[in-house]
C-alpha cells in the first residue's frame, strides 16, 4: 500500500520533511492514522516527540479532518498538522 504524507508548520521545520511517498505493508492489518504515528516515531526521538509526545498533532486524509482511528487506504494522501487557534 502506498501513500503520500505532507508536514505542515512546526512539524515541517522540525522534522525537515514537507513531503514523501511512502509503502506500507499490507500484512500489518487495517492502517489507521494512530498505527501511522507510531510507525513514524520510530525513525527517532525528534519523530516520535513531534508524532506521539505532548504535541497534539492532528491529521487529515484526502483533505478531511480525521481522528487517530481513522482508516488509510491506499492511495490516500495523508497530512500531519499541529492543532491551530485564531480569533
Amino acid at each position: 500500500m502506498k501513500i503520500k504524507l505532507f508536514y505542515f508548520a512546526r512539524l515541517k521545520e522540525t522534522l525537515k520533511y514537507s513531503t514523501e511517498d511512502l509503502e506500507l505493508g499490507d500484512a500489518e492489518g487495517p492502517w489507521t492514522v494512530l498505527k501511522l504515528k507510531a510507525l513514524l516515531s520510530k525513525r527517532g526521538d525528534v519523530w516520535g516527540q513531534m508524532l506521539m509526545g505532548k504535541l497534539k498533532v492532528r491529521a487529515a486524509i484526502n483533505h478531511e479532518l480525521v481522528h487517530d482511528n481513522a482508516t488509510i487506504a491506499n492511495g490516500d494522501e495523508v497530512a500531519f498538522f499541529p492543532p491551530v487557534t485564531g480569533g
